[in-house]
């Protein structure tokens, strides 16, 4: 995580790191191969947490773009000296020449490495005054969460100076920090504003850099988050998130520092004498990853991508990789990993899709929806036959070959097996009346489920049904619960259809608690209400859950 830190220290830091590590230049870089065996993103029990990459100098090495460098034609330049502040400054003249590699301060001097013992500077064309200004423009190659910009001089540090960011690879830019002794005049900025919540994702202005001494090695150090209100949280602060996220880096100096010299006899000698000169150029951060990835890595194509676990894809691993929908992405945190989960197709599909909706409705657990079920399975985990099979109950329901075909004459039916006795008028006569749903019903019965009728065995006395139970609306003492189960039904009910059952086909039932007799199940008898299902009613019945919970069911 990033956090608020002293500006110059980290700098400091990072210059030493980019000193020591002359191969690299990286002191711990990011395309090192892991030699520890442990995985970051893992605690020693194999559950998830956030890692983040290795603070880095994501500059180092990289081609900036500038819009003028000295030397296409030989120029002479003179560099302004002093022993100590207070002391006469003097001037030493020199040739910048292209062709000639020892008079030469190109660009790349700007990200070498920074080695105090053998200074390289790259210096622009002499005495670019205001409004013409010189750009700096540097491409990091992805997104980096982006800790300071720093900037150390050849030449005394610029009157004014802007720092810009773009998130879109250059395509806009967008202000980090402004530096001048006259800020509202040249960037209508106030000087030093302070900075509140309401205003923390804006660049502001600043004077503290007008000092001209040194004359050289002065550094300008702008941190992303120092002052920011929110940078101790920075976790829960999505603002900040965004503010300190860039892929390329843009300096413009604006206005040379020319201490009033250019107003001398010798105005020549002072034109010669003022220019831009940078020895280093740093922008330390990390790899963006969002808490996903341990370091970054190239690519097939040569792109700098993160290296993404917990189920993450995307080159900041800032989405669920396929089949991982099962709960929206987030950022990983301290406290929660937040890794994305598998959707629960019991093994029946190879794509899945996400609904808030229905995460909402689980209590923000699961959201997962299966797409295009195999093996004759249907519903939102693949979890039941489809209409025309049944389920083989010898197999666990993740077997590709739990579901069975329905033979289209099966040996023994309700309907084929069983000849309705005479007197079915008078003894379904309690159970006949127009089948309709409302609270009342609802009310009366002790459970509410809808079903998938899968098979049907007829013993003595009474009928035997595999069923799915694909929705409970409401439990009875037996806690009934989804999934496949079985059953019981009268043969004399089945036999005067009252309820009237058929193999394959998916009813709403309403039915009393009554001990089954024998392994488990639900009972449903001639007072049950047995409906063939309509999705228009799974909305109603949520209504009457409701309606029960707020005490409006009163049983007779």
């Amino acid at each position: 995580m990033i956090r608020a830190v002293d500006v110059e220290l980290i700098v400091l830091l990072a210059v030493s790191l980019s000193c020591r590590s002359a191969s690299g230049g990286y002191g711990m870089s990011m395309f090192a191969a892991q030699t520890s065996p442990p995985d970051p993103c893992y605690d020693e029990h194999g559950n998830p947490r956030r890692c983040i990459p290795d603070f880095v100098n994501s500059a180092f090495g990289k081609e900036v773009r500038v819009s003028s460098t000295c030397g296409k034609t030989p120029s002479r330049y003179c560099v302004v000296t002093s022993a100590e502040k207070g002391d006469d400054r003097t001037r030493n003249c020199h040739t910048c020449d292209a062709s000639d590699p020892k008079k030469y301060h190109p660009p790349a001097y700007l990200t070498d490495l920074n080695n105090p013992h053998n200074l390289t500077c790259w210096q622009s064309e002499n005495f670019i005054q205001y409004p013409q200004n010189v750009t700096l423009t540097l491409s990091l190659g992805k997104k980096f969460e982006v800790t300071y910009v720093s900037l150390q001089f050849c030449s005394p540090r610029p009157e004014s100076m802007a720092i810009y960011k773009s998130m879109d690879y250059g395509k806009t830019w967008v202000p980090f920090q402004f530096y001048s002794t006259q800020c509202r005049k040249m960037y209508n900025k106030p000087n030093r504003a302070v900075i509140t919540k309401q205003n923390e994702q804006e660049a502001v202005c600043t004077d503290s850099h007008t000092d001209m001494y040194p004359l050289t090695g002065g550094l300008i150090a702008f941190s992303t988050l120092d002052g920011r209100p929110s940078a101790h949280d920075f976790d829960n602060s999505p603002v900040l998130q965004d503010w300190v996220t860039a892929t390329d880096i843009k300096v413009i100096f604006s206005r040379l520092h020319t201490f009033g010299d250019e107003n001398e006899d010798d105005s020549e000698l002072a034109r010669d004498s003022y220019f831009y000169s940078v020895s280093d150029l740093q922008v330390g951060g990390r790899c963006k990853c969002n808490g996903h990835a341990s370091r970054c890595v190239k690519d097939r194509d040569g792109n700098l991508v993160c290296e993404c676990k917990h189920n993450t894809a995307g080159p900041e691993c800032d989405r669920c990789k396929p089949f991982h929908y099962d709960r929206p992405w987030q950022r990983a945190t301290a406290r929660e990993a937040n890794e994305c989960v598998a959707c629960n197709c019991n093994l029946h599909a190879r794509r899945c899709r996400f609904n808030m909706e229905l995460y909402k409705l689980s209590g923000r657990k699961s959201g997962g929806v299966c797409l295009n079920c195999r093996h004759n399975t249907a519903g939102r985990h693949c979890h039941y036959c489809k209409e025309g099979y049944y389920r083989d109950l010898s197999k666990p329901i993740s077997h590709r070959k739990a579901c069975k075909e329905i033979p289209v004459t099966p040996p023994t039916t309700p309907s084929s097996s069983t000849e309705e006795p005479s007197d079915c008028d008078s003894y379904c006569k309690a159970s006949k009346g127009k089948l309709k749903i409302n609270m009342k019903k609802y009310c009366k019965k002790d459970y509410a489920v809808q079903v998938h009728i899968l098979k049907a065995d007829k013993s003595s006395e009474w009928w035997k049904f595999t069923v799915n139970i694909i929705s409970v609306y409401k439990q009875g003492e037996s806690r009934i619960r989804r999934g496949d189960q079985f059953l019981w039904v009268r043969a004399k009910d089945v036999a005067c259809k009252c309820p009237k059952i058929k193999p394959g086909k998916k009813y709403l039932m309403l039915g009393n608690d009554e001990v089954s007799p024998g392994q488990g199940g639900v009972v449903a008898d001639k007072g049950s209400l047995v409906i063939q299902w309509r999705d228009t009613w799974a909305r109603r019945l949520r209504k009457f859950q409701q309606r029960e919970k707020k005490g409006k069911c009163k049983k007779p």
